[in-house]
Parts: C-alpha cells; sequence; structure tokens
C-alpha cells in the first residue's frame, strides 16, 4: 500500500516510524514531514493546511491511505475533501473535527450525554465575562474556545490574573478568533491521564495508557504548553479503574456520538483528571496525542496499518491490539524561552550518541548547511524503553544528556507520578 502521513511534528514522527515496519506499506510519504521523518520516509513539500495540495497529490500518486496528524487539517474538512475524489482517510470529518475545534461543542457534548466533567460556562461578551469572574473560584480555568495550539488555557490564581488573561484572550487575541468565546471551568483538582482510543463509529478501543506533563517547569509550574513529555503505562491505571472509564465514559461517549449523528473514524485523544470522585473529562482531542504517541506507539506490537485500515472499514471489532509489557518514557527537549518567543536556527550534536534502543522523535528541526538545526519550540522527544518504570526513566534521561543545544529546556521529572 502506499500510505501518505499530513504533519510534521513528533506525532507524525512516531507514526511514520512505526507505519515503516509494517511490511504491507510499499511506499510512505508525509507531508511536509521534518528532518527525523525524511530517514523513513519520503518528505513532500505541501503544507498540513493546504487540503487541496494535500488531496491533489493523493490523487496523482494514487495514495491508499492517508493519515491525518494534526488538527487544523481535521477541523478544515481535509477528511471529507479526500472522500469527495475517491480516496480513504484515517481521521475524523469536519462534523466531528468540532469535538476539538469547539471546546463548547464537546462540552455542550458531555453534559449532554451525563458524562463526567468540569462545571462550565462560555461567554462571547468580555464585559459579560468579567462581571463573572470567579464564578467558580479560583484557582479560574479559562480556555479559548477554538484551536490555539495547546496553549490556549490559562489557570488564573486570582482576579487580576484572570481579567489579565481575559484581556489577551478576548481583546488582544492572542489566539486570534480561537479567542471570540470563552470557556470558563470549573478548576478540578486530582492527577491527569491520556486515554487514546481508536474509534469507527461502532466500536471503541482504549490504547494503553499515558501521562502528559504541560506545564514547562518541574513540579507542574509555569505556563501550560503542548507537553513536555510523557510515560506510558501511567501508573495510576489498574483494572478497576480502567473498567470505570469505560462504563462511564468511553461506552457513553461511543452512544452519544451515535445518537448525535457523529460518524467519528480515527484517534479520540480523551484528556482525564482522576481524583477521589472518579475520573472527568478534561477535553477531547480528535487524532494521537502530543507526546503521548512518542511513548505509546513504541509499545504497540500489532502492526498499526492494520488497526488504521479496520477503522476505516468499520471493522475494528475484528482486531486483537497486542501492548509490549516495557515501559516508555519520552522526554521533550525545547527551545530557550519555549512557550514564549524563542529563536531558531540553533545547531544540534549528539543526535548519533544515544543508545541504538533509544529513539530520537523530532518536533521541530531542519537540515541547515548541511547540519540539523532548532525549527520550533518543542524540537526533540527522546523515547526510551524499559522492564521498569525506573530503568525506561533513566535511560531516557542518560540519552537526553548527550543531545545539547543552545538553550535547550526539559523537564527533570517526566516519569514520576505528579500529585499536584
Amino acid at each position: 500500500m502506499k500510505v501518505l502521513i499530513v504533519g510534521g511534528g513528533g506525532r507524525e514522527h512516531a507514526i511514520a516510524w512505526k507505519l515503516a515496519q509494517s511490511p504491507k506499506v510499499d511506499k510512505l510519504y508525509c507531508a511536509p514531514g521534518n528532518t527525523g521523518i525524511a530517514e523513513v520516509a519520503q518528505c513532500v513539500a505541501i503544507k498540513a493546511e493546504d487540503v487541496t495540495g494535500i488531496c491533489s497529490f493523493a490523487k496523482e500518486n494514487q495514495i491508499d491511505l492517508t493519515v491525518i496528524g494534526p488538527e487544523v487539517p481535521l477541523s478544515l474538512g481535509i477528511v471529507d475533501a479526500l472522500a469527495e475524489v475517491g480516496l480513504k482517510a484515517f481521521g475524523p470529518n469536519r462534523k466531528c473535527a468540532q469535538l476539538e475545534s469547539s471546546k463548547a461543542f464537546t462540552k455542550s457534548f458531555l453534559a449532554r450525554h451525563s458524562i463526567p466533567t468540569a462545571g462550565y460556562k462560555e461567554f462571547t461578551d468580555i464585559e459579560e465575562l468579567k462581571k463573572s469572574v470567579g464564578i467558580f473560584g479560583y484557582p479560574m480555568v479559562i480556555k479559548a474556545d477554538g484551536l490555539a495550539a495547546g496553549k490556549g488555557v490559562v489557570i488564573a490564581e486570582n482576579k487580576a490574573d484572570a481579567v489579565k488573561a481575559i484581556d489577551e484572550i478576548m481583546g488582544e487575541k492572542i489566539f486570534g478568533t480561537a479567542g471570540d468565546k470563552i470557556i470558563v471551568e470549573e478548576f478540578l483538582t486530582g492527577i491527569e491521564a491520556s486515554v487514546l482510543c481508536f474509534v469507527d463509529g461502532k466500536t471503541i478501543v482504549p490504547m494503553e495508557s499515558a501521562q502528559d506533563y504541560k506545564r514547562i517547569f518541574d513540579g507542574d509550574n509555569g505556563p501550560n504548553t503542548g507537553g513536555m513529555g510523557t510515560y506510558s503505562p501511567s501508573l495510576i491505571f489498574d483494572y478497576v479503574l480502567e473498567g470505570v472509564i469505560r462504563d462511564r465514559i468511553l461506552e457513553p461517549t461511543l452512544k452519544g456520538f451515535q445518537k448525535d449523528g457523529l460518524d467519528f473514524k480515527g484517534v479520540l485523544f480523551i484528556g482525564l483528571m482522576i481524583n477521589e470522585e472518579g475520573p472527568k473529562v478534561i477535553e477531547f482531542n480528535n487524532r494521537f496525542g502530543d507526546p503521548e504517541t512518542q511513548s505509546v506507539l513504541p509499545r504497540m506490537k500489532t502492526d498499526l496499518l492494520d488497526i488504521m485500515n479496520a477503522v476505516v472499514e468499520e471493522r475494528l471489532a475484528e482486531e486483537t491490539i497486542e501492548w509490549s509489557g516495557q515501559k516508555a518514557v519520552c522526554v521533550v527537549m525545547a527551545s530557550g524561552g519555549y512557550p514564549g518567543d524563542y529563536e531558531k536556527g540553533k545547531s544540534i550534536s549528539g543526535l548519533r550518541d544515544v543508545d541504538e534502543d533509544v529513539i530520537v522523535f523530532h518536533s521541530g528541526t531542519k537540515v541547515s548547511d548541511s547540519m540539523i538545526v532548532t525549527d520550533g519550540g518543542r524540537v526533540l522527544g527522546i523515547t526510551a524503553l524499559g522492564d521498569t518504570h525506573e530503568e525506561a526513566r533513566e535511560k531516557a534521561y542518560q540519552n537526553v544528556a548527550r543531545i545539547s543545544f543552545e538553550g535547550a529546556q526539559y523537564r527533570k521529572d517526566i516519569g514520576l507520578l505528579n500529585r499536584k
């Protein structure tokens, strides 16, 4: 089969790395790809958001399956566009993509189907919102409704911080039109965890669990990022919790999709908060998580192409997905200044010095003057496997220490159970 991956980050590198292992993949393309992806696939200079360009390339090259990595092309309806020209795609259609492109859409869905989540209220008027500051107490969770590259959430500790965030998001439009509507939520405490699920419209199958670390600094301090690292499986998951999640969240979500006419096919990412009240949904995403994918896919033993084809063809129930008993830890190395302003073009050294069994996933890199240099906020994800969490964590950090670039920053507590 000819397969095209859309995207160019660490998630797409992990997907390409896994699909390249399939004996059924004859040719693997990635648009636009990155330096790391180029080692396992042919990169094509088409932006992920260029729906017309992607469709033309897929049609001309007789692509059998197009795998959509990022959220933006999904929200633009790339799956619908490919279907219109008779091509198969792995990912939800535009209607389903609202589950990520609009937080208000998701909160309404959760409430309508009695799926546990935080209390919320939505606002489109900045003055009305300012009058309602603190309605759920503090900390106050303020979310831009639309897509904001994983950064559109502010946890305000007091009224002054809340008003400042509101002015920036809804007044100054720091996230563009994503801030036209704001969702204010009740602040949940507990431990965050992520569950990625394959969904084919009729069946929902969870992958192995993972824990992500959103804040930039150790101990979950500092501003939110797209994710500074992850490990799999989560230390808090057991059979009891998995059963509760399936009964209270997964099955009601699938039934909700069917009741609302949402023909969801692809990966549903469910962000959870786990506390004494049980699991509650923080967010839905429509695709593989980043960097969760970089710790989950290395543990998958089943051919990923087989699973994707089963999802597209609505026969997921026939597939048995096998997982390695090994643990995985992925540490993200980011540019200095991230998630704020940062410089690009810093030369990266040590990439060839890592252990053979350690995987370096590229998130923001490019080649300049025959050197691999930084080209994004999150630059690399270093993933190691081990028989225990401790072994995987130690190996990951040993190899992180061998890689360097000016201003590099990374958290030192990835793989530890964060109870903040």
